[in-house]
């Protein structure tokens, strides 16, 4: 991501615009074949003088004004008839919204790798762990029996999702941006819808309706779906990290020298890449507010907002992209303890039962009956630190109804995890990573 959005590969995708712009001209007549050649054999950030540029720039708001004027002076020095036609009927906003696009593409292409490499992963820890017993937690308490790998399928069918909105985002936001002046390409005269179509075939863009100067909705959806995605890697590091605590201990990142130990004390083993992608989940969404705040553009073309986007949108997918890889590294050597899951199921001594032990006794003696019985056993068998299973044993309006093989088999924590492998299987079977 560093690369794709460094100063240098920005110069060159406007760059890149401004060539494709005089091919797409001189193939509509609008401009002479050899000053199209001519142009584009400047256009190479390599020759731009980037220091000269970087103090224009301060003075005219944006960076295409001082690289047009660079650009065609390039030209000029081998011919000056070409150097006429650089920047042909465009506006600086054409090279610079342009070349963000086209900057994007190549972001979106990391961003696609990475979140097919992760949703490959957690399908095959959700299938390894379809049926692992672990006790899922609810307010921060341990609720009921469910699995792990239902769990993981929670993480894989919100990934899906992402999945689903990058691939739609793309298709929208991957467009030209080509107006001239004020978007109406007047420059152009009646050549003008010829060349739009030119110049976006060329650059491989799809031609939106119109040139979107001052509507942001493409680059706000592209921050916002960005923004949900890294919301769900935070959400899945949280878990992670709350499972890798000393008194849980079921899950662990993998472990190497020098990964996650403490310099204070030797014994840690710390959850070192969840940290850094909670650190990006909770940067993320201040920046997203900010390109939300940028839509409000005045008329054909605003002051500020649009410059308050430069910066921004690259932050926004190098955490992304960072915490992607991040979590595509955890996934795949996740150390996970069953065992450890199965002792955790019974350090409530079986008030985790309690909802089993309820749904069964209810059509037998109403619902609401049922629960107040095995509330108060529940607090009889927290006061007397017994197993709720020997309480229940000793109530008379249980045994009437229910047989110790029942008790037992409610005990049980794979007799009550309702749809957990079922729900599994569908998350699965509705991810396509091949």
């Amino acid at each position: 991501m560093g690369e794709v959005f460094s100063d240098f590969a920005r110069l060159q995708q406007m760059l890149d615009f401004e060539a494709a712009l005089a091919c797409a001209e001189a193939q509509c007549g609008v401009i002479p074949s050899k000053a199209a050649q001519a142009i584009s054999s400047k256009c190479q950030a390599k020759m731009i003088d980037a220091g000269e540029l970087s103090a224009a720039t301060a003075a005219s708001l944006n960076p295409a004004i001082p690289l047009v004027k660079q650009l065609t002076a390039l030209v000029a020095k081998d011919n000056p008839e070409a150097a006429e036609f650089v920047h042909w009927g465009a506006t600086s906003q054409d090279a610079n919204d342009t070349g963000l696009i086209l900057q994007v593409r190549k972001a979106l292409d990391i961003i696609d790798s990475d979140v097919t490499a992760l949703c490959r992963h957690l399908a095959a820890l959700a299938q390894h762990y379809r049926s692992t017993p672990i006790a899922a937690h609810t307010l921060m308490q341990q609720a009921v029996p469910t699995t792990f790998g239902l769990k993981v399928a929670g993480w894989l069918d919100a990934m899906n999702r992402h999945r689903e909105r990058l691939a739609q985002t793309r298709r929208r936001v991957l467009v030209l941006q080509f107006g001239g002046a004020a978007g109406t390409l007047a420059a152009l005269q009646n050549k003008r819808l010829q060349v739009a179509g030119a110049l976006a075939a060329e650059l491989r863009l799809e031609l939106p309706s119109l040139p979107w100067h001052s509507h942001r909705d493409r680059i706000a959806e592209l921050a916002t779906t960005l923004g949900l995605c890294t919301g769900t890697l935070g959400k899945i590091a949280r878990d992670i990290s709350l499972h890798m605590q000393t008194e849980i201990a079921e899950v662990f990142e993998a472990a190497g020298p020098g990964r996650g130990g403490s310099s204070a004390m030797p014994h840690k083993r710390n959850p070192v890449s969840c940290g850094i992608v909670l650190s990006a989940a909770t940067r993320i969404p201040g920046l997203v507010s900010t390109m939300l705040s940028a839509m409000v553009q005045e008329d054909e073309r605003g002051l500020g907002n649009w410059q308050a986007e430069w910066e921004t949108l690259p932050e926004i997918f190098r955490l992304t992209g960072g915490a992607l890889k991040q979590m595509a590294a955890i996934i795949p050597h996740l150390e996970v303890d069953a065992v450890r899951m199965k002792r955790n199921l019974e350090v409530t001594s079986g008030l985790i039962f309690a909802e089993a032990v309820t749904a069964a006794l209810a059509p037998k003696i109403g619902k609401a009956a049922a629960r107040e019985l095995v509330e108060t056993a529940s607090r009889k068998a927290a006061d007397l630190r017994k197993n709720l299973r020997e309480i229940l044993a000793q109530d008379r309006t249980v045994i009437e109804h229910l047989t110790i093989e029942d008790l037992d088999n409610l005990f049980m924590p794979v007799n009550y995890l309702g749809a957990a492998e079922e729900f599994v299987d569908r998350v699965i079977h509705a991810t396509n990573v091949d």
